[in-house]
């Protein structure tokens, strides 16, 4: 892993695993920019449900990996969505950066589910349940890509955002 200017940091995780909530903290301790991949996707495309409805998840993962590029081509601290490992250029240009995977368990995720909104966990099955099957599906590919872990479940996420920024300076 190198250390690319401008400082960069990257978070990866499951839907529910706090990415957006963390990395918005971090980046204000940074003093850095803060990009989700997801909601700059949602600004230039519309809604990622009436995407996924629309044109399907492999166009919707086509736009997702070139939002990854462009945001770290930009730097600061960004949070993709939780499909976003599953490319093989997406894990290759993760690489390159320093990357913290935020896990969380089922219990813990459940209440933050509940907004809805998650074409992925649409359907007739426990959210729980198939949130469980996908997360199992990446672990590999998060696990690959990651340079720290930090789980959400049970601490406030001040502090595990004043961690990561504390790790992330270590790092460079």
């Amino acid at each position: 892993m190198s250390s690319p200017e401008p400082l960069t940091l990257v978070l990866v995780g499951p839907m529910g695993s706090g990415k957006t909530s963390v990395g918005r903290r971090v980046a204000k301790m940074l003093s850095v920019g803060f990009v989700d991949t997801d909601k700059r996707i949602v600004a230039a495309h519309g809604p990622i449900p009436e995407i996924f409805t629309a044109h399907g998840e492999a166009y919707f993962r086509a736009l997702e990996a070139a939002a990854v590029a462009d945001a770290l081509s930009e730097g600061g601290v960004v949070s993709v969505g939780g499909g976003a490992v599953a490319s093989v250029q997406t894990r290759e240009l993760l690489r390159e950066h320093p990357v913290v995977l935020l896990t969380v368990t089922p219990e813990s995720v459940r209440r933050r589910l509940s907004g809805g909104g998650r074409p992925l966990l649409a359907g007739d099955d426990d959210p729980i349940t198939r949130w469980n099957e996908i997360y199992e599906q990446r672990r590999g590919w998060y696990e690959e890509v990651a340079d720290a872990t930090f789980d959400t479940s049970h601490r406030p996420m001040q502090h595990i955002a004043e961690e990561i920024a504390a790790w992330r300076r270590e790092q460079a």
